[in-house]
This record gives C-alpha cells, structure tokens and sequence, in this order.
C-alpha cells in the first residue's frame, strides 16, 4: 500500500525562524541559531540589491558543487544541495526559492532567468514572476503561470500545493491524469501518484509543510507582495522538525 505524506508535528525552532524572517531576522550559522536584527544594521535589505542571490541559510547548502556562502551567486544554470537540517532561502531573477533540507533542485535557463526547476528530491517553496515555468518532479511536470507554488517530490510521488495562480498537472507515466488548477489560497493541493489506475494519479491532499508567511517573506525578495491578506494570520501548516 502506497505511503501517504506523514502531517509532522510542530517545531518551535522553525515557528522562530519564520517569525524572524518576516520581521527582517535571520538565523546566525552554528548551532545556537541566535537571532540577530541584521535590518536594523542595514546588512539584509527586503529586496535583495543586485549581484546577492542569499537572503538566508544554514548547514550544508553546496551550489554546483562548492560550498555555498551568503555571497555565492545563484543562476539559472545552478544545481542547490541542501543536507540534513539545512535550508537555503534565495531569488533568482524575478524569482524566489526556500528550499528545505534533504532537497537538490536543479535549475535551467538563461543567465538570471529561470524557466525549468527541477526537484530531483525534497521540498521547495516557489515565488514566480509572469514569465512561464516549468517544475519537473522524478513523476510529474507542472507547468507554472505567475504563481506561488509549495512542492515535495519523492520518487513515485510528489505533492503540490498552488498557493496562488494557475498550475498545469500532469502525472509523466499516465497521459489521462492532467489538471489545470486556478487558486487564490491554498484551494487545491494535490498528490500526483505514479502507479494508480489511468487517469486516477492525481489526488486531492491536504494542506501542509509551508506557510503565508514564508511567502510573504520571499515575495518580498523580489519586490512583491502576496495576493492575499495576512490580517488576522495567514495559514499555519503542520511543520516538519527540521526546516
């Protein structure tokens, strides 16, 4: 029986780091993780000014094979690696990127124009500009239309949510599972399976693993606000127990 996508518990040290990414924060490296006020110090602009691909990282972050620091340019051509408890927050062009630990994410395009994400494993949250995009998982292709998209691929599954916009789904080894998505917050996430019944490996999912706040943080990356309210908080999801 196919395993479905566990809702991980709350972690208080990731509820921290959103909370201080929001409010212009960030997590020093080293274990401690202590929070400095790198706003007030005028070391971490909302927007990112231009040649800085960074805004935020911890642990093991390698980009096309060498160790990635707070100044390391990210391309279009760039492969990003995240270990174990690890996590990289950056914008690339018009476009801006949290990948979380355990991911490798494989980027193709032209100079700062991205146009195809590939996530060969893990989880990525996406921030797009109006151009088209295209995110290939190990089971399914997503085609992107200037939207806010949260992704986990596995080997024979992978789960989206279109957290605002226009997605295409469809599942790469069953030509009658596609779906067109039209979402204002969070509508209709799905689970795009592999080895269902033709035209039944598209499913619907809950909602978890990513927040409006992480959004509206990078967002800001590239000079955006999200499409929706955050009065009153956004969504809260299940968080994993490491970011």
């Amino acid at each position: 029986m196919r395993r479905k996508p566990k809702e991980d518990i709350d972690d208080p040290r990731r509820k921290m780091l959103v909370r201080a990414l929001a409010g212009g924060f960030f997590v020093a490296g080293g274990s401690a993780g202590i929070l400095q006020p790198v706003h007030a110090m005028g070391k971490i602009p909302k927007i990112l000014e231009s040649g800085k691909s960074i805004y935020d990282m911890r642990g093991n972050v390698t980009v096309s094979g060498r160790k990635a620091d707070e100044n390391t340019l990210i391309t279009s051509s760039d492969v990003v690696v995240t270990g174990r408890r690890s996590h990289v927050v950056f914008a690339v062009g018009k476009d801006a990127f949290v990948l979380r630990s355990n991911s490798r994410l494989e980027l193709s395009g032209s100079g700062m124009l991205v146009n195809t994400l590939r996530l060969v494993t893990g989880k990525l949250l996406s921030v797009f500009g109006k151009t088209k995009h295209r995110i290939k998982t190990p089971n399914a292709t997503i085609g992107i239309r200037g939207t806010g998209v949260y992704t986990e691929a596995e080997p024979e599954q992978t789960y989206i949510c279109t957290c605002y916009g226009v997605v295409d789904l469809s599942a790469d080894n069953d030509k009658d599972s596609t779906e067109t998505i039209v979402s204002q917050h969070h509508d209709a996430p799905r689970y795009i399976l592999s080895n269902e019944a033709s035209g039944r490996n598209i499913r619907e999912a809950p909602f978890i693993n990513h927040t409006d706040l992480e959004l509206q943080v990078i967002e800001g990356l590239v000079g955006r606000e999200p499409p929706f309210t955050m009065a009153g908080g956004g969504y809260s999801a299940p968080r994993r127990t490491d970011y």
